[in-house]
């Protein structure tokens, strides 16, 4: 509503106190709630001064318009370097990012520090992992398309490079994913309660169902602990089925737990249709994707069994809305891997 009232005030030509915003209450639909520019409501603006004030307007976009005119979630590259010494311990890591700006094209972007996204190396900057020497070079790349957060923002990206890079680094090690992880996370109690509940619940370390292949990732984001351990079936023409997620979260005291399952459930529903299918693509500057019939969500019957477990914890309350995502790429790759070699 603030960004609305300062960008409408500045449409209008006049006074910030002299904008009333009448909020409506979306429940969980984003929509276009979060673009920093307002472009509906100045739009809604033009047009009003276009007809004349005493005209009330009803501006209402197309879904066409929506899909078309969207503030989008940045590409990225990422290349990461590791050494292993002779015990199989990481050494040395090396991560190079080059991606847009998740505020590109905004005035965020133009009042920013030197061009400087402290999102885009969230989850990537502050690992959690004992590793002596960690560099991490952020190049942002002048692709001038309009981009602005997904859920969980910069830690969907990097929590996918990094846990996937780990996995890589236990296999070459020759040690369990498991175990590996919990070794390097000795100073972070937290990480390694999730992951420890997480192999207990999904029954990690005992054989799976026949054709059955499993895959982990442990991240945290937005102060809140995430395990996950995915299930998947890969067939020998290559179609995927992903079986089970189990997921164990500690964001504090649960003070309500239903909607915390409730709220990693769709994290992991609305990763796993970004995962599996979900794109745009631009021809020539324009966006192919018009409609549902061209970017298809997950459909319900397409979603896994997920259980979710939560820690006791007696620290503070943290973010329950965006922690649930960023594991389950990385979990399900790791579990693809384990599958296809």
């Amino acid at each position: 509503t603030t960004l609305d009232q300062g960008n409408a005030s500045a449409a209008a030509g006049v006074s910030k106190e002299d904008v009333h915003i009448h909020t409506v209450y979306a429940g969980g639909s984003f929509g276009r709630r979060a673009t920093l520019e307002s472009d509906f409501v100045v739009e809604a603006i033009a047009i009003s001064k276009a007809v004349g004030a005493a005209h009330p307007i009803k501006l209402q976009w197309t879904r066409e318009d929506d899909f078309a005119s969207g503030y989008y979630r940045p590409m990225g590259l990422h290349r990461v370097r590791a050494a292993l010494d002779d015990a199989g311990k990481p050494v040395a890591w090396r991560h190079r990012i080059v991606t847009q700006s998740f505020f590109a094209g905004t005035s965020v972007e133009r009042m920013s520090n030197e061009g400087l996204d402290p999102l885009a190396v969230e989850g990537a900057a502050n690992l959690p992992y004992a590793i002596d020497n960690i560099h991490v070079d952020l190049q942002l790349s002048r692709v001038y398309l309009p981009t602005l957060w997904w859920r969980s923002v910069g830690h969907t990206q990097n929590a996918w490079v990094a846990e996937v890079v780990v996995d890589q680094l236990a296999k070459a090690a020759g040690q369990d994913e498991v175990a590996y992880r919990l070794e390097l996370l000795g100073e972070h109690p937290r990480h390694r309660a999730v992951l420890e509940l997480a192999a207990d619940k999904a029954g990690w370390g005992s054989p799976a169902k026949t054709g059955v292949h499993r895959g982990v990732a442990v991240h945290e984001s937005f102060s809140s602990y995430v395990a996950q351990i995915a299930e998947v079936r890969v067939s020998d023409a290559g179609e995927l089925t992903v079986e089970r997620v189990v997921a164990v979260v500690d964001c504090g005291v649960a003070v309500n737990p239903d909607i915390i399952r409730a709220q990693v459930e769709g994290a992991i529903g609305m990763a796993l249709g970004a995962y599996l299918r979900e794109a745009v693509h631009l021809d020539n500057g324009t966006v192919r994707e018009q409609n549902f019939d061209q970017y298809r969500p997950l459909r319900i019957h397409e979603k896994p069994t997920i259980d979710v477990h939560i820690v006791k914890s007696a620290e503070a309350p943290s973010g329950i809305g965006e922690p649930g995502l960023p594991p389950l790429a990385p979990a399900l790759t790791n579990a693809i891997a384990s599958a296809t070699g």
